[in-house]
């Protein structure tokens, strides 16, 4: 079975590979069809095995998957032996697979401009906010102008309705935030989470960065969308440095 894949348009170094699935293809079905990657969301355990091989037959090895908790905490793919708790994952070595698992929340791919380092974060509101995406970076030990990021598909700016206490989250953090923010309904507001991302990753140097056009919450047929469905799936974005 072919894969609908996502190919991230940055100009990173050759060896650096990345894989970022759709839903679409995959043997999961009801409310999750299609290539449903997660095994927290309710779908058959043997459809998500069955959507992970299919996805394992692209790569060099086993993805290393994370328990992902909306926080900031990084984990050394290279070192990891069995699934932990984090929200992104470096590597360093050949053939590690950072992964992460999103349906809304934004995926961020890193590498440095060498290749020398790969990186992957899940950042919500809530870990983007906190800083995953710096903290990744800060793991990453390298300087910051030389690092790239990649945004994934996430909610776009015209689907994600926040509250209050969020925007005044980010604002207080960064007052620039409040530029991507705009007045929604009854005290809502339009978040671009793609935007608050470039904000905070400018602010530590990190200004090479690519994508942010790919709304989840409006393209059904491609993506899975917490927000729009409520129960539905994940897809994964992946990167590692290749080996020869």
């Amino acid at each position: 079975m072919n894969l609908n894949l996502i190919t991230p348009d940055w100009p990173a170094p050759e060896k650096v590979k990345t894989l970022v699935t759709t839903r679409e293809k995959g043997v999961s079905q009801g409310i999750y069809h299609g290539l449903n990657l997660g095994d927290h969301v309710g779908d058959s355990w043997v459809d998500v095995a069955q959507n992970r091989t299919l996805v394992r037959e692209a790569l060099p090895s086993e993805p290393h998957w994370l328990k992902q908790l909306h926080g900031t905490a990084v984990a050394y793919a290279d070192q990891l032996k069995e699934q932990v708790e984090a929200d992104a994952a470096v590597a360093t070595q050949v053939n590690t697979i950072c992964a992460v698992l999103t349906a809304d929340c934004l995926p961020v791919l890193f590498c440095a401009t060498d290749g020398s380092v790969v990186g992957a974060a899940h950042a919500g509101w809530r870990g983007l906010a906190a800083g995953v995406l710096e903290q990744t970076v800060e793991v990453m030990a390298h300087p910051p102008a030389r690092i790239m990021a990649w945004f994934g598909p996430a909610i776009g700016p015209a689907a994600f309705e926040v509250g209050s206490e969020v925007r005044q989250a980010f604002v207080d953090d960064l007052p620039q935030a409040a530029s991507a923010f705009r007045a929604g309904k009854a005290g809502k507001w339009m978040a671009d989470i793609y935007q608050l991302a470039r904000l905070r990753l400018e602010r530590i140097g990190v200004t090479r960065v690519y994508g942010g056009d790919l709304c989840t919450y409006s393209d059904a047929a491609r993506f899975y969308s917490y927000r729009r469905d409520g129960m539905t799936g994940r897809m994964g974005s992946l990167i590692w440095i290749a080996g020869r």
